[in-house]
């Protein structure tokens, strides 16, 4: 593994970005190279030998990126090696299971305001209140479409550049 190199560079920023939202930094890494890498299916020795993770905590970090929705996996006809790659639309996956937690976290601050009662309830309400606007704002964002795959264009392609 070399520090120097540009894409181990990235795949360390992303690993710090999604360190901020909770994400293991041995998760990230795996996040960020399986997003870049090529070929795009990578065993774990692959990628541990990327991104200079032990298997051990390889293992739980790529179980932990499956569940979430991030990976799929699947081994290959007369080889008992795994390989995993980022999961079609893995981004759109697990955006919508935490706007549906987002919902699902409205219905529990409204029981909230009930139990906590009226003087008594303003940081329940303030909670409420933010995941009402939340709602609103991700039902009336328009629909997300397809990007088209494209083979090398490090920029995003004028369709991209008006999302």
């Amino acid at each position: 593994m070399d520090p120097e190199d540009p894409v181990l560079e990235w795949v360390e920023r992303v690993s710090m970005y999604l360190a901020g939202d909770g994400v293991p930094p041995i998760a990230g890494r795996v996040l960020g190279w399986l997003m870049v890498c090529d070929p795009p299916e990578q065993s774990a020795g692959q990628i541990s030998d990327a991104i200079g993770a032990s298997r051990a905590s390889l293992t739980s970090n790529l179980r932990l990126l499956t569940t979430m929705g991030f990976l799929s996996s699947r081994t290959r006809p007369g080889n008992r090696t795994t390989y995993y790659r980022m999961a079609d639309d893995a981004w759109s996956i697990v955006v919508r299971r935490q706007i549906e937690a987002m919902a699902s976290f409205l219905d529990l601050s409204r029981d909230g305001i009930a139990l906590a009662g009226p003087g008594n309830d303003d940081r329940v309400r303030q909670a409420h209140r933010t995941f009402e606007w939340m709602g609103a704002a991700f039902a009336a964002a328009p629909p997300l479409t397809a990007v088209p795959r494209t083979t090398s264009s490090a920029e995003p392609d004028d369709e991209e550049k008006k999302r």
